[in-house]
């Protein structure tokens, strides 16, 4: 039997893993499923894929393709019986770091010397949280697999001289992403002084497969075992004094929720960095004849440890990893180990015979070598917790969350909630207040400057340049930072993972998955951490079509524009119509992929394989501070990018060629540079050269579209903006807005993460796409005898 074909509820062994794709096939392996594992069939996504396993004490999802590739013995029904043993809580948690060998440098390194961390861990294992605790950041935490997309370094607090690298959340150092690649090599490259490796206590089987490739990099280490609260609390515990011994690292058990153990994990960590402590173990297979395969990969690693240590050493790669990686055939260490062909057949006969003697494959030979030695120590160190209440709880919310009838209609209500909040209730109560603030200020300024007999063009300048633009911008604060908030408790709770699951069937009709959905989502907010965030997407195919679609999706900076113009002529309709623009950004995206999935990015749907984590409270500090930080990055634009605008503006409206002052704004020099462009949007009804140029300034930053139309019409009240747009003509004006380039800031993302050309494609796509739909509304509003 396939497993696509197990029934939900039952229980199997898997007996063999088949795929022509060597880098799937070796991811599969590294997300647990190897031969003999028990798996459990939990339930289908609503359209009937992918589907929900459990394994090795978390849920994963994958498709029926994929899972049609594993064969399955032994089904039979679930195991009902509590998963813990007598002794729970029987095993006490001794002093630390009294068990592990370590192996160390000669010299420690000098008090004060400078010191450099990587901080990795497998995703949603708390690694942001600690980073947080470790450096005092307000980095964003996420509980969707994938949310730390960049590099974030920091000081250690009460520790100027080390300084932490938050790496990408990864399962394995095998390059199956671009992020396992980038970690990977910055340990090799950048060669930390250590590692410190976070570890998902609830999860420690599946989590320690990263830990002993990491080892294996030889570099010193130390293993901050998170969540122990909820390991105790629900039963279980794991003894960490008999853990180190057998890892041959230092543990230390932490809550990095709960900023527990964080201390005494700094001074583990400073100490193993200052004298070069290194993992008492890099070798986990074993050499026995009785072993199950005879110790046929003991000799295969070490043969080949044999064959290319002048090569490693050369290169710089620690022997033991550049072994195992070239039993895996990493094309990155063959390139970097420089072999010449003789050496390339010699190992190539060595793996041959290995697999020969165990009568398994390289890939899966490996994997059920660490797996063996992970289920080896866990059975003498670890005593299981009964299902956590995490759990239990996960399971009941995605009945209705995730369930066959109730799934997309939750989805809609969930977003509909969410937009409802923004526009209709908190963020539009909190925008009138803010609005009222802004006019006020305005008004003293004016009447200030006034009484101080001011020159009439420098209170100009303040109150219609600047004031004014920067104000008009800044009242939709409210607004932009309800939406950022509402986003980060759905991702926070773990409910992104869940819609990436329910939604990979329909995306997978554009040539999508359902990974690509979350960075989409995320565009919602801002453009830039979306784009960036498609690194986490394993396909090149699946990665470029997100990034050219992202864009689409309406970003927060546009929101001021629709609230202003919506406001301003569908004032009784002002929610709906705002929300239209959203859903139809999303049906051009559809479009838009439909046609890119047929011509440019042809080829076969990429596989979905990811982790679905618990839902977890999302904690409020870090919501509040997302907040705080997403308001601050507003205002520092309002007063930088949309100063500076405004004053351009300003500059350019009130002087002609000849700087003198206009006093018909026809004349100026705005006018003469937007009516150069003007011709391109008479078509879609608005010729006019002022919106013309609140467009051109509206690709630095959205807002900027506000700020010039409000200073060049000294008013962004509803009669000064009638004088030019009628409501079917702003609504045309306002698609536009919907799909043309975010801003200048999107596009260097994409050239940043794609290169030069395809910034250009993407700009030109969205100019055009934008164009090609305003013009079609623009034509319906004419049939319908609306224009």
């Amino acid at each position: 039997m396939k497993l696509d074909e197990l029934e939900i509820g039952k229980d199997a062994i898997i007996a063999s893993v088949a795929s022509d794709d060597v880098a799937l096939h070796q991811h599969i392996l590294d997300m647990g499923l190897t031969p003999g594992t028990e798996v459990t069939m939990m339930k289908y996504a609503p359209m009937g894929d992918p589907m929900e396993i459990r394994l090795r004490g978390y849920e994963l999802t994958l498709r029926r393709d994929t899972a049609a590739r594993i064969e399955l013995v032994d089904v039979h029904d679930t195991d009902t019986v509590a998963r813990h043993a007598p002794q729970t809580g029987s095993v006490a948690h001794p002093a630390l770091g009294e068990g592990y060998h370590p192996r160390r440098t000669k010299k420690a390194v000098p008090e004060g010397s400078p010191i450099t961390f990587a901080l990795a861990g497998n995703q949603n294992c708390g690694k942001t949280t600690l980073f947080n605790c470790l450096t005092g950041s307000n980095q964003h935490v996420g509980n969707f697999p994938g949310v730390t997309v960049d590099r974030k370094d920091g000081q250690i607090r009460n520790h100027p001289e080390a300084t932490v690298t938050d790496l990408p959340g990864i399962y394995s150092l095998s390059p199956y992403t671009g992020e396992e690649v980038v970690s990977r090599q910055f340990i090799l490259d950048s060669r930390p002084d250590a590692v410190i490796d976070i570890i998902d206590a609830t999860n420690i089987e599946r989590n320690l497969y990263l830990t002993l490739q990491l080892m294996e990099l030889d570099r010193p280490m130390v293993i901050a075992l998170n969540m122990m609260d909820e390991v105790t609390a629900n039963g279980g515990t794991i003894d960490v004094n008999l853990l180190e011994r057998e890892l041959g690292v230092p543990v230390v058990p932490i809550s990095a929720a709960k900023n527990e153990g964080i201390g005494e994990l700094v001074e583990h960590a400073m100490h193993i960095a200052r004298y070069g402590e290194r993992p008492g173990r890099i070798d986990f297979c074993s050499s026995a004849a009785d072993s199950p395969d005879g110790g046929a990969l003991h000799r295969c690693i070490h043969g080949i440890a044999n064959l290319i240590e002048d090569h490693a050493k050369a290169a710089a790669i620690p022997l033991r990893f550049a072994a195992t990686k070239l039993v895996e055939g990493d094309a990155l260490v063959i390139k970097a180990l420089n072999l010449d062909q003789n050496e390339l057949d010699a190992i190539e006969h060595i793996i041959s015979q290995m697999e020969e003697e165990s009568g398994s494959d390289r890939l899966c030979a490996l994997a059920d070598m660490r797996f063996t030695f992970i289920e080896d120590v866990c059975a003498i160190c670890v005593v299981k917790p009964h299902e956590s209440r995490e759990h239990k709880r996960s399971v009941a919310i995605d009945r209705v969350l995730t369930g066959r009838f109730t799934a997309i209609p939750m989805f809609i209500l969930i977003m509909g909630l969410v937009f409802w909040l923004t526009f209709g209730v908190i963020g539009a109560a909190l925008q009138g207040l803010l609005e009222q603030l802004v006019s006020v200020v305005i008004g003293a300024a004016d009447a200030g400057l006034t009484a101080f007999g001011t020159n009439p063009v420098v209170r100009s300048l303040v109150v219609n340049g600047v004031l004014t633009g920067v104000g008009s911008v800044l009242s939709f604060l409210p607004i932009i930072v309800v939406l950022f908030l509402l986003l980060s408790i759905l991702e926070d709770s773990g409910y992104m993972a869940r819609v990436a699951f329910v939604m990979d069937k329909i995306l997978r009709r554009f040539g999508l998955s359902g990974r690509s959905f979350v960075p989409m989502l995320v565009g919602f907010g801002c453009s830039v951490p979306a784009i960036m965030s498609t690194r986490t997407l394993p396909s090149d195919h699946d990665r470029k079509m997100t990034v050219m679609l992202t864009p689409f999706m309406s970003c927060s900076a546009k929101l001021p524009v629709y609230g202003l113009l919506c406001a301003a002529f569908f004032p009784q309709a002002t929610v709906p119509a705002m929300v239209s623009l959203y859903i139809l950004g999303i049906l051009v995206g559809m479009i838009v992929a439909t046609i890119l999935n047929h011509t440019a990015f042809k080829g076969e749907p990429v596989p979905f394989i990811m982790e679905l984590p618990n839902y977890r409270m999302p904690s409020a500090k870090t919501t509040l501070l997302l907040a705080w930080d997403k308001a601050k990055g507003f205002i520092t634009k309002a007063f930088t990018i949309i100063f500076a605008a405004s004053v351009v503006i300003w500059f350019l409206q009130t002087f002609d060629i000849r700087f003198n002052m206009v006093t018909d704004q026809s004349q100026s020099m705005l006018a003469g540079l937007g009516g150069l462009i003007s011709p391109v949007f008479a078509p879609l009804g608005f010729g006019d050269w002022r919106t013309s140029t609140a467009l051109v300034c509206g690709l630095v930053a959205k807002e900027s579209v506000i700020s010039t139309l409000t200073v060049l019409l000294g008013s962004t009240s509803a009669a000064a903006l009638s004088g030019m747009f009628t409501a079917p003509i702003a609504y045309v004006f306002l698609v536009f807005v919907l799909l043309y380039p975010p801003c200048v800031a999107a596009i260097s993302t994409v050239r940043s993460e794609l290169g030069g050309r395809y910034a250009a494609a993407v700009f030109a796509l969205q100019v055009t796409v934008a164009w090609i739909i305003a013009f079609v509304v623009h034509t319906v509003f004419l049939l319908a005898g609306l224009l």
